[in-house]
């Protein structure tokens, strides 16, 4: 994470506590249980009170945000009194919002300038809850959801695809637009190695040649019925056209990096790239002519 806010970048994001309350077994920043959310809440203020008055966009990230309790509700306070314009994109499991109260209180606090960027990992809540490693996680996330819609409150659902849940993406789309219309889009992701990725490389890793057609039968399905959706972290040479149109340059651009191959790519501008920190690359890489 950057020490500043910078107008000019795609990713200007509040770190608020390494601490978390599920444990996803691809996680890129694992948790740990450290008392760090006093001191790094004073250091975000310090940092709102410096952001450029015109920012688009201001992220809040963790571990898991809700975990600061008041503070949370502070911090977006803060945010809101010295960027009023600004759209603040909340990364978070969601959990806490089973409480309505909550997601009350995130609505006062907050206004109409937010985005909560929630994982659901499967439509079943045994591969789910398996992801997360906390038996009932599923349960408590789609309480949330729903509470969070009752306020209106903007909502980004994020799969990360891995092995547990890649042959249940399309089963998944159909649970979104049954059960979840609501929502303002959905994003699939490809993993970032790194962090538990590593650790459960065995459990969670798969390649993009492995599950694409999985994905863009999802992805199709999704837009046939109207719901937005995009494609993070997977360069174009890996998706077929069809996709093209939903890929979305999504790595942070401190983190974004290109192979070799990539330098004689004329679609390079046009892609995300790949993650700086990973240590895996993708199979099948090739260059656009």
């Amino acid at each position: 994470m950057r020490n500043l806010i910078d107008i000019n970048s795609n990713d200007n994001t509040l770190f608020v506590t390494e601490q978390c309350n599920n444990r996803c077994l691809m996680c890129c920043q694992p948790p740990h249980a450290k008392n760090d959310i006093e001191l790094l809440f004073e250091q975000n203020l310090e940092l709102i009170k410096n952001a450029p008055k015109n920012l688009p966009i201001i992220g809040i990230s963790g571990g898991e945000p809700t975990l600061l309790g008041e503070r949370f509700f502070e911090l977006i306070s803060v945010i809101r009194q010295n960027l009023p314009d600004t759209i603040i994109h909340i990364l978070t499991n969601g959990r806490h919002f089973a409480d309505e109260s909550f997601a009350e209180k995130l609505k006062e606090v907050g206004g109409n300038n937010l985005l909560l960027g929630i994982p659901i990992h499967s439509d079943s809540s045994l591969i789910h809850d398996e992801i997360t490693s906390v038996k009932n996680s599923f349960n408590e996330t789609i309480m949330g959801l729903y509470n969070l819609a009752a306020y209106k409150i903007p909502i980004e659902l994020r799969i990360v695809i891995n092995k547990l849940n890649y042959q249940r993406l399309y089963h998944l789309s159909n649970y979104i637009y049954k059960n979840l219309p609501f929502v303002t889009c959905a994003s699939f992701m490809a993993m970032e190695y790194i962090g538990l990725a590593v650790e459960n490389t065995k459990q969670v890793w798969i390649e993009p040649i492995e599950y694409m057609p999985n994905l863009e039968r999802a992805i199709i399905n999704l837009n046939s019925w109207g719901i937005d959706v995009s494609i993070f972290n997977l360069p174009l040479c890996l998706l077929p056209e069809t996709l093209h149109p939903f890929a979305r340059k999504s790595i942070s651009d401190w983190k974004t990096c290109y192979m070799d191959i990539c330098k004689s790519c004329v679609k390079k501008d046009d892609c995300c790239g790949l993650f700086s920190t990973s240590q895996r690359i993708f199979e099948g890489l090739v260059a656009f002519r």
